[in-house]
């Protein structure tokens, strides 16, 4: 399996509810680090996974959708917590809908799969994995 990864972060605010994140039930802000790893089982004719320019120019429009953004009062996430664990499910089918759209070329749409990987400090992280079809 051939990956290629790109990493980026967003600066966001948000609060999570439930007793069990103590204090970050209050609104607090956070740098998340977002690594997206593109996977497929070949390479093009040009031994490319994925065009790096396209997937870079994708990964950022996904993540300009948060940056700077209070993610209690993003319209897509009324009413859910933004944990690490939601957002790199959420940004997974962003980035998923993206490539079958075509925004990563056609190395895109013929990808077996995308992780993303959300770290909010050196000391924890989560991810989701799965298809782009």
């Amino acid at each position: 399996m051939f990956t290629l990864t790109i990493s980026d972060h967003i600066l966001i605010a948000h609060s999570i509810r439930g007793a069990v994140f103590a204090p970050a039930q209050k609104l607090h802000g956070c740098t998340m680090v977002v690594e997206v790893e593109f996977r497929a089982a070949t390479l093009d004719h040009l031994n490319l996974l994925i065009d790096i320019d396209l997937a870079k120019l994708e990964v950022r429009n996904v993540l300009n959708g948060f940056d700077y953004q209070n993610l209690d009062e993003h319209p897509d996430l009324i009413g859910q917590n933004s944990t690490l664990e939601f957002m790199s499910q959420h940004i997974h089918g962003l980035l998923a809908a993206a490539c079958r759209a075509g925004k990563c070329g056609e190395q895109g749409r013929i990808l077996s799969g995308i992780k993303v990987q959300v770290r909010e400090s050196p000391l924890a992280w989560a991810s989701f994995e799965g298809p782009v079809a």
